[in-house]
């Protein structure tokens, strides 16, 4: 009778030679092979966390700026309102000022006008008093002239005359 799975010498050689070469054979391509991919791997998760820790870092950085850029935009506005405050007190010192010297102007305007007011009034004044002057030399030429002669018109001229020479030309 045969058996059913003939372990012979020569099978177990075999598998023993087989099981010997598959060890050194292990052995052999995880020295060329699992350790270079083992340190690959390695230098990958170093790599990694490097970046992340760079990563972390970078987070860490921007968030500063962050907040400096927050505070600096505060700071910005506070200038902003400060800047305009700063121009509106000086429009209305402006306006105040150029309120005064329209007010200061028109003041002169007023005056010069006033002047000329009077001035126009003695010139009026005083062309009135040579309208009145010529109508009544003429009124008395004529009423001399009929009533009169020529001795008694020069010599009521030469009164009048005096009389008003006096207190018109002084005027």
């Amino acid at each position: 009778m045969e058996r059913l799975l003939g372990f012979d010498a020569q099978l177990l050689f075999d598998n023993f030679v087989t099981a010997i070469s598959i060890f050194i054979l292990f052995f052999a391509l995880s020295y060329l092979l699992f350790n270079p991919v083992k340190k690959i791997l390695a230098d990958r998760r170093n790599k990694i966390a490097g970046e992340l820790e760079h990563a972390a870092k970078s987070q860490t950085e921007a968030e500063e700026l962050k907040s400096q850029y927050e505070a600096k935009l505060k700071n910005v506005q506070k200038e902003a309102d400060e800047i305009l405050e700063a121009a509106r007190k000086k429009a209305k010192a402006q306006e105040a000022e150029t309120l005064e010297a329209a007010r200061a102007e028109a003041a002169r305007i007023i005056e010069r006008a006033n002047r000329e007011i009077e001035l126009e009034r003695k010139k009026a004044v005083h062309d009135l008093k040579q309208e009145v002057v010529s109508i009544a030399a003429l009124m008395a030429e004529k009423a001399v002239t009929a009533s009169m002669n020529v001795d008694i018109q020069n010599a009521l001229i030469e009164e009048t005359l005096k009389e008003m020479g006096e207190s018109t030309w002084q005027s």
